[in-house]
């Protein structure tokens, strides 16, 4: 989105080299999105669902999947999913499936505003290889705006919110083997809005964003999940707190991507900050 007063959806992609600390603008995405999925999966990155915009509202929830060709710098298209999804987590499990979890879906025939839609259960596994869709065991709780991980071969997916409820603090563990799903400890904060990667065997999840009846705002809380212990570890707060931003491990540093220093569009920014242990 545009960074200012005026904030709106675009199709721009921008990639970050971490080796030289450089930006460039690439190949933009064949339509408008926003709260779309990012994943890589055999070292292609897809782009999934996400709302698109129409005359009708800014909020049209998309079926569509998206490749990116990096050697061509060009998008071509997937096999869509089998529904409509948005404000979902998407995780590589495997070799070559990617899990779609939970998010936002249409709670009625209309699909064009936020109120159009409600929380979901769906559980979604798009085969690279065969590119084709599948439906796997729900998860254990309907909600939005989660963030997740693989670690060890298992998915986790921690916070969120409900359209009724708000943020919740559920972490919810799928095995992949036993397709099914089991409570971990929750997190100490019930943050919606926040993200999530993998470092060292553990899940990092930090970030996120609260409305009440008398406050609201972003949380620089940063919590570590041991799952050998079962336990969250609260660790250094964010430099600067935000929501809606993007995670990604590279193995030795957390990177946190963007997003807005107040609640919904308000101080959306180009941050890019680092976590270390």
């Amino acid at each position: 989105a545009a960074i200012g007063a005026e904030v709106s959806p675009t199709n721009r992609h921008i990639q970050y080299n971490i080796a030289t600390g450089r930006w460039r603008e690439l190949a933009s995405l064949p339509e408008v999105r926003h709260h779309l999925q990012l994943v890589v999966c055999q070292e292609v990155l897809y782009a999934l669902g996400g709302f698109g915009i129409n005359a009708s509202g800014q909020w049209v929830m998309q079926d569509q999947s998206w490749s990116y060709d990096a050697e061509a710098d060009t998008w071509h298209k997937a096999t869509a999913a089998p529904e409509v999804h948005a404000e979902s987590v998407a995780t590589v499990m495997g070799d070559s499936a990617i899990h779609i979890v939970g998010g936002r879906t249409p709670s009625a025939q209309r699909n064009a505003s936020w109120l159009d839609h409600g929380d979901s259960v769906r559980h979604l596994i798009y085969h690279v290889g065969s590119q084709e869709w599948s439906q796997a065991a729900p998860p254990l709780h309907s909600r939005n705006s989660a963030a997740g991980a693989n670690i060890n071969g298992q998915l986790y997916v921690v916070g969120g919110r409900t359209v009724s409820g708000g943020n919740v603090s559920y972490l919810e563990v799928y095995d992949v083997r036993e397709e099914r799903w089991r409570m971990a400890a929750p997190l100490p904060q019930a943050q919606g809005g926040l993200a999530a990667a993998a470092i060292n065997g553990q899940l990092l999840a930090f970030g996120g964003e609260f409305f009440g009846a008398e406050d609201y705002g972003v949380y620089s809380n940063t919590w570590c999940y041991n799952p050998g212990r079962d336990q969250w570890d609260a660790m250094a707060p964010m430099r600067t707190p935000r929501h809606g931003l993007g995670a990604v491990s590279d193995g030795e540093f957390v990177y946190a991507v963007g997003g807005a220093t107040d609640v919904a569009t308000r101080g959306t920014c180009a941050v890019l900050e680092a976590f270390s242990f």
